[in-house]
């Protein structure tokens, strides 16, 4: 969390050369959740992703625990290769999903209640939609 302003410009200039908008969004200390929707006829959430993530790692100093592979790759370990790509079904699949978003603080110990700490401040930044199933702002 201690590049929590990066990681807002970097997703913002990504957001406005790719545009997308966020529906949900959480970011943790090891990980972060988002539900993005594209324009019509626009898939393309690998560059987005790559971008992101790219942009992001620049910034930052490499650290010295990397394997010699992550080193040649220019890998500095920050994230995963892979991510989870789920297209919603319909409005519970949509609300069931949101709630996993906002819930990850409360579960992984780091708030006692959706909607405290420094991750409601990057919601908030990113003006997220109102989640449908509680009725709270995001």
């Amino acid at each position: 969390m201690r590049h929590i302003e990066h990681l807002r410009k970097v997703y913002k200039v990504v957001e406005d050369r790719h545009p997308f908008e966020t529906i949900a969004i959480c970011v943790l200390p090891d990980h972060i959740h988002t539900m993005w929707s594209l324009p019509s006829g626009d898939s393309n959430f690998p560059v987005r992703w790559s971008q992101i993530k790219s942009a992001f790692s620049r910034e930052l100093p490499a650290t010295n625990v990397r394997s010699a592979s992550k080193a040649a790759k220019r890998d500095k370990g920050i994230w995963q290769r892979r991510y989870r790509q789920h297209v919603i079904r319909n409005e519970t699949d949509l609300e069931r999903h949101v709630d996993y978003i906002h819930y990850n603080p409360v579960k992984h110990g780091l708030v006692t209640r959706v909607r405290v700490g420094p991750i409601a401040a990057f919601i908030a930044t990113l003006h997220v939609a109102t989640c449908r199933s509680t009725g709270v702002a995001m």
